[in-house]
């Protein structure tokens, strides 16, 4: 197993297969009556957060804790930080207090990156800036997985704000990794510069996509990172590219919907469309907690 989980371009193909797997196990500790294991006892984790994010912290906690180890939340807001500490002082801070592995968010891109570099422990990157997100690609490949049996040729579309988000990024690599065909389905006001170069297929127009697809799954429009107008009105970019009955209507009978979240309701996906047996979003948080035991199992755990 690697040191630390920076990008899902860091996996290869065997180890990405790895985590998956393991992550089979860890949910059936889920479903335990007692859903622990002593695996980590001793280790201490912490959870770094600059950027608020209740629903991976918390998934990053309960899976270290469901593994037994010290968990050590701490948010940005109230702390050092507000007072002007650098993110190297907090790092070494922390790597004196015996932080074994640190789980970093961080608004700046290539801040996990910079993090390895300062502690002996591993990193796992939560989320940075518009980089990369891996665990959250994790968890979406073992979802697919779960509910399709196979990745190795599955066609899966990520549609809306490709250009701000991590989580298209760390998809994009782990499935071409592991054999999907990805397709980027967005305004092209909302696709980075560059994207020509990455492994993936480019559309504008979702209603001719969606009839090919196994996999659709809507992006969140980061209207916190858009420091302009990126399309004409919410209504002209529901009506383009959010996921109504209508559309979904038009997928492949086993085909199924998933979204990252948060979500908004009514302009990405409708609730209708959220709500319904083809959705898997509750199942991408769920199996969240067991890919991120994974990780950390793996990492931590003494496997080689």
């Amino acid at each position: 197993m690697i040191d630390h989980l920076l990008s899902a371009s860091d996996l290869d193909r065997e180890t990405a297969t790895l985590v998956l797997d393991t992550a089979g196990e860890m949910a059936a500790v889920s479903g335990r009556e007692v859903k622990k294991l002593p695996t980590l006892r001793g280790r201490t984790v912490v959870n770094l957060f600059y950027e608020d994010s209740t629903r991976t912290r918390i998934s990053f906690e309960a899976a270290a804790k469901r593994l037994s180890a010290d968990v050590i939340n701490f948010a940005a807001k109230g702390s050092s930080v507000s007072k002007g500490e650098s993110l190297k002082d907090t790092a070494l801070t922390l790597q004196a207090m015996g932080a074994d592995a640190v789980v970093i968010r961080h608004s700046a891109s290539g801040a996990a990156h910079r993090l390895s570099g300062w502690i002996d422990g591993s990193v796992v990157n939560a989320g940075d800036g518009t980089h990369e997100h891996p665990t959250q690609a994790l968890l979406d490949a073992y979802t697919m997985r779960s509910r399709l049996g196979r990745l190795e040729g599955l066609r899966v579309a990520l549609v809306g704000d490709v250009l701000h988000s991590r989580v298209a990024r760390s998809n994009v690599w782990l499935l071409n990794t592991l054999g999907a065909e990805v397709t980027l389905v967005a305004p092209p006001t909302l696709l980075p510069v560059g994207v020509e170069n990455w492994p993936v297929q480019v559309s504008y127009d979702l209603d001719a996509v969606l009839p090919k697809l196994d996999v659709v799954m809507m992006l969140r429009v980061q209207r916190e990172r858009m420091s302009a107008s990126f399309f004409p009105s919410v209504r002209e970019y529901s009506r383009r590219y959010g996921l109504d009955v209508v559309r979904m209507g038009l997928l492949p009978e086993h085909a199924i919907v998933m979204h990252p979240g948060p979500m908004i309701r009514g302009m990405e996906i409708s609730p209708e469309v959220a709500d319904s047996a083809r959705s898997t979003i509750v199942e991408q948080v769920a199996n969240g907690v067991s890919v991120r035991m994974a990780v950390l199992y793996l990492m931590l755990g003494g496997i080689a």
